[in-house]
């Protein structure tokens, strides 16, 4: 490669890199901006002076403010998701406790993107909700791993861990917003509660022992 040509190729990646952190610095503002102020009461314009930048670079890496709110969604799922799934080479108990706590840490620290996430977004929001359900099938995969060893689990099995991920939503909800109990009690009670899902899954399809963690007589 002559020299012409690798300048090239280095600029070119410089460009590249300077607007991946671009594009992810504009995602970190609007996550501080939609976390004070709702969808709806924020224009493209109150978002670019609060941003102190043209209206059009925002437009240039998203094309609209929903483009923009979907962006800060995504990057906020992968947060709670990467969170949650962290500790993969931990003893199975040892995980489930990791993932329940790393989700809870998620929510009290991001508690604006949580919110966003768990309440599907703005109105009923399809796309909003797709990426939600995109997260609790990551979550469910990440127990099963923990509990079964493995993430292609039986129908009853997937649906009881699904309502235990439901539960957990609206329980971190309410934790945040009313702060009584610790993340350590809130997170035992979650696992308590996991266990009691383990047992009803097994109680429904013996082909699923519940871990002996979770067992009565365990």
């Amino acid at each position: 490669m002559n020299i012409s040509r690798q300048s090239a190729v280095r600029a070119a990646a410089h460009g590249t890199e300077r607007s991946s952190a671009r594009r992810a610095e504009l995602i970190a503002i609007g996550r501080r901006l939609f976390a004070d102020t709702s969808y709806d009461a924020l224009s493209m314009d109150d978002i670019a002076r609060q941003a102190q930048v043209a209206k059009g670079l925002i437009y240039y890496y998203f094309h609209s403010k929903r483009g923009y709110y979907l962006a800060i969604i995504e990057d906020s799922v992968a947060g709670l998701v990467s969170f949650a799934a962290s500790g993969a080479g931990l003893p199975p108990a040892e995980r489930v406790h990791r993932t329940i706590d790393s989700y809870l840490r998620y929510a009290e620290h991001n508690q604006a993107a949580y919110r966003a996430i768990v309440s599907g977004g703005v109105g009923f929001d399809t796309e909003v909700h797709a990426i939600r359900d995109g997260v609790r099938e990551a979550i469910v995969a990440t127990i099963a791993e923990g509990a079964y060893g493995r993430t292609d689990i039986a129908p009853v099995a997937r649906m009881g861990l699904l309502a235990w991920v439901c539960s957990v939503e609206g329980a971190a909800l309410a934790w945040i917003d009313r702060g009584e109990l610790s993340r350590e009690t809130m997170g035992e009670l979650l696992v308590k509660t996991l266990g009691g899902a383990l047992r009803a899954i097994e109680e429904l399809d013996p082909a699923y022992l519940a871990p002996a963690p979770a067992r009565r007589d365990g």
